[in-house]
């Protein structure tokens, strides 16, 4: 009975602890929408690394001080953090202040997102759509930027089909190959042009931390400022080559969607019983099923523009089935030997990069394993 009454006060101590703790965090919260309201009125990046950097620093050294794991404390204070950068997602300072945005393909899901950080930044924006295309000649002349936001299949021929544009409008697209949608809008355009590539999905919840590659085109002090708006909405900016851009895209993207298309499609012709998969992995193995059954949860056109509308995606398929077709035949010769040579030599080649990959590949483990837990509760 003693025991009993003691563990109860010990669990009193901590419920209100804990109640201190999501008191401290409304705080810090209001706190944070201050300074989201001041990073507007002055033009400050949503996302600040060096002071993200040394605040986790400093709080790791404080852990360590009070005998608190480090891991711990920064594992807190990145999650506190991410829903700090969220409270400040109201609205962003306007850098060009009266310019006019027309979004072609604002209604998609990626040119939703574009359109929705333009207007919470203040700018006048306008979505044009196929139906809408038949538009009064004063509004493309009165447009101060023009994104092009299709799929990449028809990027191209609704390029050709723009009027012409002010000198000094600046011409974009969003497509993820940037070579020729470059060289169009190039064409059709004589003033400033810059080729975006987003490389996220519609589904994150702002612009913080994710990256945009940047391929310039034409004029690029002409469109500095849109490429400043995108730096104040928390994007990292990535500057490339387009065609160095559209090789390492072949890799990144459409052979990845690809050998990952063709695994989900391995599965289900296996036909297993799904929730017990689910059941029965640990959280790596439970990630990997997730990240082949997210790509099953989205749009197969858009996936299909991008396997096959990479350059090289058939002869690169053909080495990879080489590849399958090599560790086939250790497989089938029971070739231990041979798999362990060729795992070091792959080994070797990712060098120190395959220790920091099992490190960041720890922190995403942790973030699983705890969204599994809470649901099985």
């Amino acid at each position: 009975m003693g025991n009993t009454v003691a563990l109860d006060k010990l669990r009193l101590e901590i419920d209100e602890i804990d109640s201190q703790l999501v008191e401290l965090l409304a705080k810090r919260q209001a706190v944070t929408a201050k300074v989201g309201e001041y990073k507007k009125q002055v033009g400050k990046a949503i996302y600040d690394p060096e002071r993200e950097a040394i605040l986790i620093g400093k709080r790791r050294a404080m852990a360590e001080s009070l005998s608190v794991n480090p891991d711990l404390i920064e594992d807190v204070l990145r999650r506190i953090m991410r829903e700090s950068y969220q409270s400040q997602h109201n609205s962003y300072r306007c850098l060009n202040p009266g310019a006019n945005v027309i979004v072609i393909g604002g209604r998609g899901a990626l040119g939703r997102r574009f359109v929705d950080m333009f207007e919470r930044s203040g700018y006048q924006t306008r979505v044009i759509e196929k139906e809408d295309w038949p538009v009064a000649e004063e509004v493309w002349q009165q447009a101060n930027l023009v994104i092009v936001a299709v799929p990449i299949q028809v990027t191209e021929d609704v390029i050709h089909q723009l009027p012409k544009l002010p000198e000094d409008c600046v011409l974009a697209d969003l497509t993820s190959l940037k070579g020729e949608p470059l060289n169009a809008m190039l064409s059709a355009h004589q003033g400033p042009v810059v080729g975006l590539h987003p490389m996220f999905g519609p589904d994150v919840p702002n612009f913080v931390k994710q990256v945009v590659v940047v391929c310039h085109g034409r004029e690029p002090m002409a469109y500095q400022w849109l490429i400043d708006q995108l730096a104040l909405w928390g994007a990292i900016l990535e500057v490339d080559q387009a065609t160095a851009h559209d090789k390492s895209m072949e890799l990144i993207q459409a052979m990845r969607h690809f050998t990952t298309y063709v695994y989900g499609r391995f599965l289900a012709r296996q036909n297993p019983d799904l929730e017990q998969l689910l059941r029965l992995s640990s959280p790596i193995y439970r990630l990997e099923l997730a990240m082949t059954g997210r790509l099953f949860a989205q749009n197969s056109q858009l996936y299909a523009d991008i396997i096959y509308n990479a350059k090289d995606i058939k002869q690169l398929s053909a080495d990879f089935f080489q590849e399958l077709k090599f560790a086939i035949d250790d497989l089938v010769q029971d070739d231990k030997e041979a798999f362990k040579k060729e795992f070091d030599e792959v080994a070797l080649w990712f060098g120190d990069k395959s220790q920091t990959f099992l490190a960041e590949s720890r922190t995403m483990l942790k973030t699983a394993h705890d969204a599994k837990s809470v649901k099985l509760k």
